[in-house]
């Protein structure tokens, strides 16, 4: 699997001019064309932004293929694993290349990590609506203007701007989408609950510890940080809150209903440390499982 370290390197690969600049690089693909993206499957040191509706071709994110029936953007950090092929367009589209390196000494590297959206799978990508799709093409095309012309000490910030400024409203229409998707997705806390507690009645938490949000969002055919801000949308709570939630439920009902000691409750729920489960019961009860059990 190759790896890229330049945005030149990916360009050269592709066949495609030498970037205006070495650390960020616009690419345009018209209709109907086939982009290619240098090998099909690589991984690389730059983030890359996309906007794109695919007529046919493999678009594949970690283990997850892209929706072709939906136009969306999507978001990818260095390091991420991405493979394209052959990949043919139906409407034009944007592909935005920024070298991790070109961000150093600006608040954007430390901003775009807070982005949760640059750890979905493909098949959680954005999807735009008409006027939504308008507004990211603006703001693409002003970092085309500053990107083309003669490069000055206020280029980088006025590209960055932007940048922002698209990102910040990836942001907003992923709002949108988690209102207008909670009925496509099946009742997502109710299907988290049920897995929560088939893993709780099955005795694998005894023999494999706590359940992981990892290991959950696999089950329901997602990323786990799509999941967790999914639930915070619908529910203001992660999705290591909602697994805090139930346990701390079980765990009054152990400390009520059986003689256990505090650290054999504690083990019972695949706490491996006791002292961690009472200062969790503490947060979560505003009681100690002592006072807790004495009070009750």
């Amino acid at each position: 699997m190759e790896h890229y370290k330049t945005i030149t390197e990916l360009h050269e690969r592709s066949g495609y001019p030498s970037p205006e600049h070495p650390m960020i690089s616009l690419l345009t693909c018209q209709e109907l064309s086939t982009c290619s993206w240098g090998e099909s499957k690589f991984t690389a040191d730059f983030y890359m932004i996309a906007l794109k509706k695919i007529k046919s071709g493999t678009f594949l994110y970690g283990k997850t293929k892209y929706d072709h029936d939906n136009g969306s953007m999507s978001f990818v950090k260095p390091r991420q694993v991405l493979e394209i092929n052959n990949v043919e367009l139906s409407e034009k589209a944007f592909v935005i290349y920024v070298h991790e390196d070109y961000l150093l000494g600006h608040p954007m590297h430390d901003e775009i990590k807070k982005y949760g959206y640059f750890d979905y799978e493909i098949n959680e990508a954005l999807h735009l609506s008409p006027s939504e799709e308008l507004i990211m093409w603006e703001l693409y095309e002003k970092i085309g203007v500053e990107y083309r012309n003669n490069q000055d000490e206020f280029s980088k910030d006025i590209i960055l701007a932007h940048l922002d400024s698209i990102l910040k409203y990836a942001q907003r229409f992923y709002k949108r989408q988690f209102i207008n998707r909670t009925q496509l997705s099946g009742g997502i806390v109710s299907r988290f609950q049920k897995i929560l507690r088939t893993y709780f009645e099955s005795g694998k938490i005894q023999q494999f510890g706590l359940p992981s949000v990892h290991a959950i969002a696999s089950e329901l055919h997602t990323s786990a940080r799509y999941l967790s801000d999914l639930l915070k949308q619908e529910t203001g709570k992660t999705a290591l809150e909602h697994i805090h939630i139930f346990l701390i439920d079980e765990a009054k009902n152990l400390l009520l209903g059986t003689d256990n000691t505090i650290a054999e409750t504690a083990y019972q729920l695949g706490f491996e440390n006791p002292p961690y489960f009472s200062r969790l019961f503490k947060k979560e009860v505003g009681l100690t499982p002592v006072e807790f059990r004495l009070k009750g």
